[in-house]
């Protein structure tokens, strides 16, 4: 038994050592942005760090936990000369993490003053192929929309130096969310994407919907009231958020009479019921015939 045992516990020791080599780097955080619904954003930066878009690192903190490692989705582009991730304040390591970088303070804090921080990583994740297709359809589920803020800040940086380049041609993104003020940093986003696809005359490039869960009676009756209105008045987009739900028998029909002979990327980062609902979706829609329309499902749940 030791002479199947030895070699993998080996490959396991390396990757520990290497681990623990690359958690001892050091870490600056560069700046500390403060988000509604107690968000907040880090920006860091760290000798030899090298991402893709929708990797994730581990995070530790000492100042709050001595051992605790923490998983948390790069939100920032391989283009932009730092690293940055958005931590939903929910719990009491992230409450820690909250008042050691002094958010729970007015003044301006000093950057000597900032907590060290340790990072892993990064780790790949299946949206480092998104690249690879002329068509992707993005399916974020709450939390699950993080990974597509890399991507989208990705796919404009490139579409800005070199578009003739970029392979992707057109993009699909389905957000639901049971309340999109939780994460308005990502609708900020969607807005300045919105706003510099239009100046250059190809809003078609990004097509978005974004479903909104959980509702109440009030928020149905303020819809009803501003539905006319030229931006709907929870994001601040021309794209009306929609209630309840995507009919996805429709969608998947609609993309695939509209790029036929194609093969096209569906991207999920949300819960386990919602990547089997897709993955039939895309079985059942792609075509037995090499030359039609075929449907790739890719997915990473939380």
């Amino acid at each position: 038994t030791w002479k199947w045992v030895i070699g993998p516990m080996c490959l396991y020791l390396c990757e520990r050592l290497v681990r623990l080599w690359r958690s001892q780097q050091k870490v600056v955080i560069t700046k500390v942005v403060i988000h509604p619904f107690k968000t907040i954003e880090l920006q860091m930066m760290k000798k030899g760090f090298k991402m893709e878009v929708g990797q994730y690192i581990f995070v530790k903190c000492p100042a709050v936990s001595k051992l605790e490692w923490h998983p948390f989705t790069l939100t920032s582009a391989p283009e932009e000369d730092y690293f940055s991730i958005h931590i939903r304040i929910v719990g009491d390591w992230t409450e820690g993490l909250f008042n050691a970088c002094g958010c729970d303070k007015q003044e301006f804090q000093e950057a000597w003053k900032l907590p060290k921080i340790a990072v892993d990583g990064p780790f790949g994740t299946a949206s480092e192929d998104v690249f690879r297709y002329e068509t992707v359809m993005l399916v974020g589920a709450g939390i699950g929309v993080t990974p597509f803020a890399s991507v989208l800040k990705s796919v404009w940086y490139k579409y800005c130096h070199d578009a003739t380049n970029l392979k992707l041609k057109k993009i699909y993104f389905y957000w639901l969310c049971r309340d999109t003020h939780a994460f308005e940093w990502f609708a900020d986003l969607l807005q300045s994407l919105e706003a510099q696809m239009q100046e250059r005359n190809n809003a078609e490039f990004l097509s978005y919907n974004i479903y909104l869960t959980g509702w109440d009676e009030s928020q149905a009756t303020h819809f009803v009231v501003h539905h006319d209105e030229e931006k709907d008045v929870i994001t601040g987009l021309k794209q009306k958020t929609l209630y309840g739900r995507p009919n996805w028998e429709n969608e998947f029909r609609t993309i695939a009479g509209q790029h036929p002979g194609s093969r096209i990327g569906v991207f999920l980062c949300g819960p386990e019921g919602l990547a089997d609902t897709l993955n039939k979706q895309s079985i059942s829609h792609s075509e037995a015939d090499p030359r039609g329309v075929h449907f790739i499902f890719n997915k990473e749940n939380f």
